[in-house]
């Protein structure tokens, strides 16, 4: 389960084994979780974030999504 980024308290992840799935990265804090495909950056699911947190979460992402997309081609080419 490789982390790739830990910024303002979230963890941004994606597991060893998902890549046969279309790019995404996982996003954790606390007992929150969220998942976001990448290019174009869509939510695909959500447990327990507010939708303020989603917002964030997806400029986050927005903002790292060279960063995430480069890693998920090296870890799963």
């Amino acid at each position: 389960m490789p982390t790739i980024l830990r910024i303002e308290g979230y963890r941004f992840f994606f597991f060893s084994n998902e890549g046969v799935e279309k790019p995404h990265i996982h996003i954790e804090s606390g007992d929150n979780y969220a998942k976001y495909c990448l290019k174009p950056v869509t939510l695909a699911s959500n447990f327990g974030y507010k939708s303020s947190e989603l917002t964030f979460l997806r400029k986050l992402v927005e903002r790292n999504e060279e960063l995430f997309w480069e890693k998920w081609h090296e870890y799963f080419a």
